[in-house]
Formats: structure tokens, sequence, C-alpha cells
């Protein structure tokens, strides 16, 4: 038998994933985009819905309040978006809430100057104002580093093997979103979960009228039937008698959104009040903002890849996370209880249909501002048990982890230093938050823990996100360990093509700014 040739057991690297039907700048019919768009806005529902409801009843809210915030974060959700792909970095990726922001806002719930406050509603509406006020002073740190450039000259300190264990982790690191979740509720997590399997991948050749529809619509199709299925389990009292946690994670009728919700309530700015600033509570919540930045840069490479566009220039990049920023001042200014992020799941979800069109998230966008004003329909949606959006984090964050993983194409993988880096950086990027994770369950405090709650707050929030921890790792061995002579194991030849804005023809057609802009601002 003769030897196999070179090409036959290994292959090329390539700039652009394969095998997308749609393209950033490519658009489906509009019927389809608004199908399409209409998917990624029932998707971005779960985090919107599930940070709020677990955030306002701490705060002393009522149901009332906790649709109000899932309104008011889904409306300025849709107006980050629109900036984001008209403006930042011009990548199909929806702007969503983040859990980055969780740890800060805790700490200033349960600030004793708040907690004594024995009115709830008192109490609910004094700790949004000091969020609020946390959020704007921090979100100078994202404007600042964006529009300055300053990010786009750290960038240049990346390479293809420094970003694998970050983009890996921006979808390995939420694994606790998962399957934890779907346990909670099996008899409609599993089943989602196959459904969901077989509609995208099984069935994905299956046409009508010359369009995967199966494939395509898999997320819409399998959530009705599943949210069906188990509003069919909730009305024959399959849960009448079971534990009450089980009862919040498989009733369709426990999240009592839709009659709390107005019929239409259009949020506005300090519509909670003017913000009280606190020098302790916006330390801590720079520390999310930062690793909002860093998460954000890892889904903005994997939203490049899924999208068939080239990496973003360091420029471009620069001015997305500029405009995050603003996004950021935006959830200060309206009260929506938590930062900016990209969505992970909704980058998923731009490979699993195989579309990375613009306009679809542009569409997306418009549905979240749509419904977020018209309350009652919307609350109809957000009312889906988050155990089903679970099952389908189950696929895309996979999803987006692999995309990750792709980047070592690009490098020497029959190198030590390589081997050694990456191996380091992914086990301590999903070790270190596990420890940070589980200490806090135990002492119900993090593991930083001194007089100074500002310090504590920075450092427990930088130490829960796997991707920051993955970056620190990466990077800082990356270019301390025998650089110099690797260049070419990192993967640099090919990168370095992407820094600048001119180092690649095809950085016209993706990134330019819409409405000549690019004459006021020239690339650089």
């Amino acid at each position: 038998m003769a030897a196999p040739k070179p090409e036959e057991i290994s292959f090329p690297p390539m700039d652009q994933l394969q095998g997308l039907e749609y393209c950033i700048d490519s658009n489906p019919s509009w019927g389809e985009a608004i199908a399409l768009g209409f998917q990624h806005y029932i998707l971005a529902l779960g985090t919107a819905v599930m940070i709020p409801s677990f955030l306002v009843p701490l705060m002393g809210g009522t149901d009332g309040d906790k649709v109000r915030v899932v309104q008011t974060l889904l409306f300025v959700e849709g107006i980050n978006t629109l900036l984001q792909t008209l403006f930042g970095t011009r990548l199909p990726t929806v702007i969503g809430g983040s859990y980055a922001f969780m740890v800060p806002i805790i700490s200033i719930i349960h600030d004793t100057s708040l907690m004594s406050i024995e009115d709830n509603h008192v109490r609910f509406l004094n700790t949004m104002r000091a969020v609020q006020g946390a959020l704007i002073v921090a979100s100078s740190i994202q404007i600042i580093l964006g529009y300055s450039q300053m990010w786009a000259i750290c960038s240049r300190f990346f390479s293809p093997l420094g970003m694998v264990p970050v983009i890996a982790l921006v979808g390995f690191g939420l694994f606790d979103r998962g399957f934890p979740v779907v346990g909670r509720c099996v008899e409609i997590g599993i089943p989602m979960l196959i459904l969901f399997i077989a509609f995208s991948q099984y069935l994905k050749n299956f046409l009508t009228k010359q369009l995967p529809i199966l494939e395509r619509f898999a997320l819409l199709i399998s959530i009705t039937v599943i949210w069906a299925y188990a509003h069919l389990l909730t009305a024959s009292g399959a849960y009448k008698h079971r534990p009450e946690l089980t009862q919040l994670n498989c009733r369709t009728d426990k999240a009592n959104l839709i009659s709390s919700a107005p019929w239409i309530k259009i949020p506005y700015p300090l519509q909670w009040g003017a913000p009280t600033f606190d020098a302790g509570h916006a330390f801590g919540m720079m520390a999310a903002v930062l690793v909002s930045l860093i998460e954000s840069t890892g889904a903005y490479k994997a939203a490049s890849r899924l999208a068939s566009a080239t990496p973003p220039p360091a420029h471009v990049l620069s001015r997305g996370i500029g405009w995050q920023g603003i996004g950021i001042l935006l959830n200060g200014l309206f009260g929506t209880l938590s930062g900016s992020t990209v969505s992970v799941e909704n980058v998923g979800l731009l490979g699993s249909t195989r579309v990375g069109s613009r306009r679809v998230i542009q569409i997306s966008a418009g549905f979240m501002i749509f419904f977020s004003i018209l309350g009652k329909f919307g609350a109809l949606f957000a009312s889906i048990p988050f155990t089903i959006f679970a099952a389908v984090y189950c696929v895309l964050f996979g999803l987006v982890a692999s995309v990750g993983l792709s980047f070592l194409q690009f490098t020497n993988m029959n190198s030590m230093r390589n081997l050694f880096i990456v191996g380091v950086a992914l086990f301590l990027g999903l070790s270190v938050p596990d420890y940070f994770r589980e200490y806090t369950a135990k002492a119900l405090h993090g593991p930083a823990h001194t007089r100074g709650s500002w310090f504590n707050d920075f450092l427990n929030t930088i130490f829960f996100s796997s991707p920051t921890v993955a970056l620190l790792v990466a990077v800082f061995l990356d270019n301390t360990l025998d650089y110099k002579d690797s260049a070419r194991d990192r993967g640099m030849p090919w990168w370095v093509k992407f820094r600048t804005f001119k180092g690649d023809s095809r950085n016209e057609e993706f990134y330019t700014l819409p409405f000549n802009l690019n004459r006021f601002f020239p690339p650089s």
C-alpha cells in the first residue's frame, strides 16, 4: 500500500470558515432574515430574564419591578446591538447582559447602608441608583481604552496561540450555565437538547422550497415544541406536589412576568431616580468592565470566524470596545442592573444556522426594542423556562469554544513551548474560577476577604472569569517564553496581516463604517 501524501493526512490552514451559507455582508431574503432575527431575539431572552430574576428579589423588588428591569435591559440591548453593528466592530454580535457584573452588584446589594433600609421598595430604588452610579463611572474604562486606541496597542501582544485559550474559555468557561441547569428539570431539558441537535445537525438536509428549514430554524421549532410540552405538564398538574425549586425550573407559569407586565411602557434614562455615586462601588465595578472587555474580545474573534470575515484589525476591535463602553454608560443611565458584553450564545447561533449576516442581528435588535415596549407580548416570550435555554447553551457554548480551538491550525502544535502555554492557560482558566466559585458557595464570600470591600470585589470579579484568567496566563507566557525565536510557531506570520486595516484587502469590505464615515475617522 502506497504511503499517504501529506495533503491526505493534513488540511491547509484557512483564513475564513467554509460551509457558511451567508457571510457578514451577504443577506438572506427579507422573510428569512426577519425569522432569523426573531430567533436571535428569543435566544437573547435567556440571559435578559435570568439576571434580573436573580438580582431584583435580593434588592427587595417586586415582580412588577422585575418585569420593568427585564424590559429596560432588552430595550438597551437592542440599542447597543444596533450601535455595535453600525459603528462599532460591525460584526454580527448581539450585545447583551453580562454575568461578569454579578459579583460587584451583589456586593452593592449587601452594603450595610442599603441593607439597613426597612422599606423594601425604597431599598430597591436606592440599590438600583447605587448600581447605576457605579456603572456610569466604570464605563469610562472601556470608553477610554477603546477610543484612545490603547486596547489596540494592547492587542498587538496577542497571537493566534495566545487567543486559543481565551476564545475557547469564552465558551467552555460557561459550563455551569449548561447541563447543571438542564439537570434541574431533566424532563424538559433532555428532550430540548436532543431535539435541537437532531434538527440542527441530523435533519439539516431536509429542504422546503430549497431552504434547509429544520437546520435554519432548529431553535424556534424545538423551543415551540418543548415549551408546549412543558405547558402541558404544568396544566396537567405534574408539578403540583413537587419541591419549590423544581416548580421554578419546570413550570411555565412561575415567572409571574405576564401578569406583572404593563401593556405599553417605554423605558427612559434616570427612570429610577438620580444615580448615587460611591468610590468603593465604582472601583469594584471597574473589574467587571475589564472582564467584559476581555470576554468580548474573545467573542468578537469567534464571531468574525463564524461570519466568514477576517479577524478584526486592532483599531476596529478598539473602536468596538469604545462603543461597548458607551453601551455600559447607557446601562447605567437607564438602570438595567447589568453591564454589556457580547452574547456568547448568539455568536454560537451564527454557526448553528450557518448565517453570519449583519442584517439578521440588526433585525433582532429591532425585535428587542419593539417587544420591550409592548410589555405583555414580550413577557409572554420571556416566560419560557430557563431550563430550555440551558439545553441550547450546551450546544452553542461548545460551538464557540471549538471556534477558539480552530485557531490552533495557524500554530505549530508539535512545539513543546506551545503545548505548555495552551495546556496551562486552559487548565488554570477552568481551575482558578472553579476554586473561587466553590470557596464562595461554602464561605459566602470570595477568597479575597479583606477590610477593603472594593479590593475584594476587584480581585474576586477578575478571578471568577475563565477567559480573563486564560488571557493573563496565555499572553504573559506567550510574550516571555522564548518569544524571539518562536514567531512562526506562534502563528504570527499569518496574524500580522490582520493587525492593520490595510494589511488585508478584505478588511475594507467587512469593517468600513457606513454613510462614508471613514472620511472623518480614517482607519489606521
